[in-house]
């Protein structure tokens, strides 16, 4: 199954591409440790920042994701891959670096700049690039190969936590120095993942793989365009669920240390490891809840998704042991990151994958806009007095109203279906 020719002719191994694929993911990834440079904002006196405000640079990254990924996408459909990718780490790498040079609240300006804006635009622009370029050498694989291909983002925090509060502490007052070491790191790595990238020959085959002769779409190969894709109601109704999915889960990674410490007890440095261990389901959730799509159906998994999100949420403030206290973050974190590792592949179902980096760029505007309505509710609702109970219980609810949209989203009809056909597929 692994043997890939073209016209004939053998090319290169496929799982090359993955490797850097993980490693530019990781690189951009480091953005899930936010909360360990957070609770620093909050705690240093040269920043002493509220709780919102702590968050913010965070909300900006997350916002500025969809500018990026939209226009990587669109690019990275008619230029290729690499040259894409190449762009986005750098200019992720320099808005972290930017960040670096804040010497306390007086820069809280290039901080959101800096890492909110550039790095933001930079992670969107790259982000995007290996998820369809991956599903195009991967067509026998599909699911699980668009959760390997966000499984590093996921993973990204498991490394970047523990360093940046190793970071951290070396000069606990001056907490933005730590992105020096970071942004080089992540421009290194960015730079070696991102130059293998390729998208497949013409001809391109899977040797033993024989595509089912009706796909999702009603017809095989009828590849939507971005605009075809936008006049389907389907496109909306999968958006409304990334958006509302990564709301839930994302209110509590954007409070992860601090709920961790205000809730469960933890130590600010227990809080810190707590952080990346978590980071580790956000990664494995991709590529696991993916799989399991391949299996139940896409519909089915988000709908376990949100509802596991939302009982876990529920339930996260009164858990006031350390043991309770985490594994039900780690759920909440299994499953946000399944809803990035499944998307792509029931986009790729729903308008092919000709088109994928436009379409499914274009859709991620449902990760910027729960990026930034996640943590904002959360912080606005726990307030300077801890409400956990009142933020994550209307967080929670919100997930478990969302899972009638599963119920209703069905494959769009093949282009040029008659009208009727059409309605009758909603």
């Amino acid at each position: 199954m692994t043997d890939t020719r073209a016209a004939g002719t053998r090319t290169m191994n496929r799982w090359l591409l993955v490797a850097g694929a993980l490693l530019l993911q990781l690189a951009i990834g480091g953005v899930y440790a936010w909360s360990v440079i957070g609770g620093a904002l909050e705690n240093a006196e040269s920043w002493e920042l509220s709780k919102v405000r702590a968050s913010l640079p965070f909300t900006v990254t997350i916002g500025m994701i969809f500018i990026g990924s939209y226009i990587g996408g669109r690019l990275q459909d008619k230029r290729g891959p690499r040259v894409v990718a190449l762009a986005g780490g750098v200019i992720y790498s320099v808005g972290i670096l930017m960040a670096s040079f804040c010497n306390g609240a007086d820069d809280y300006w290039l901080l959101i700049v800096g890492y909110g804006v550039i790095s933001g635009f930079g992670l969107g622009f790259a982000y995007i690039v290996p998820i369809a370029m991956l599903q195009k050498w991967f067509p026998d694989k599909k699911g699980l190969i668009t959760g390997l291909a966000v499984g590093g983002f996921g993973f990204g925090a498991v490394l970047t936590a523990p360093v940046a509060q190793w970071l951290i502490d070396r000069d606990p007052e001056d907490p933005t120095s730590a992105f020096l070491p970071l942004g080089l790191a992540y421009l290194v790595m960015a730079l070696i993942g991102a130059s293998v990238f390729r998208n497949p020959p013409q001809g391109y085959v899977v040797a033993g793989y024989d595509p089912p002769a009706q796909t999702a779409r009603g017809a095989a190969g009828a590849d939507f365009t971005q605009g075809e894709a936008l006049r389907t109601p389907q496109w909306y109704l999968l958006t409304a669920i990334l958006t509302l999915s990564v709301s839930a889960g994302i209110s509590l990674i954007s409070q992860a240390k601090l709920s961790a410490t205000d809730i469960a007890g933890f130590s600010v440095t227990g809080a810190a490891a707590l952080v990346g261990v978590l980071a580790i389901f956000n990664g494995a959730g991709r590529v696991v809840w993916a799989g399991i799509s391949d299996k139940i159906g896409r519909m089915r998994t988000f709908a376990a998704i949100l509802v596991l999100q939302g009982v876990c949420l529920i339930a996260l403030p009164h858990a006031e042991s350390a043991v309770l206290f985490s594994i039900l973050a780690a759920i909440v974190y299994l499953c946000y990151g399944g809803t990035f590792g499944t998307m792509p592949a029931t986009a790729g179902d729903f308008f092919g994958l000709k088109n994928a980096g436009a379409i499914y760029g274009l859709m991620l505007v449902g990760w910027s806009l729960g990026g930034i309505l996640g943590p904002v509710l959360a912080s606005a609702l726990i307030g300077e007095d801890k409400a956990y109970t009142v933020a994550y219980t209307t967080v929670g609810a919100i997930a478990l109203a969302a899972v009638v949209l599963t119920f209703v989203t069905k494959p769009p009809a093949a282009r040029g279906a008659p009208a009727a056909t059409r309605s009758a597929s909603v």
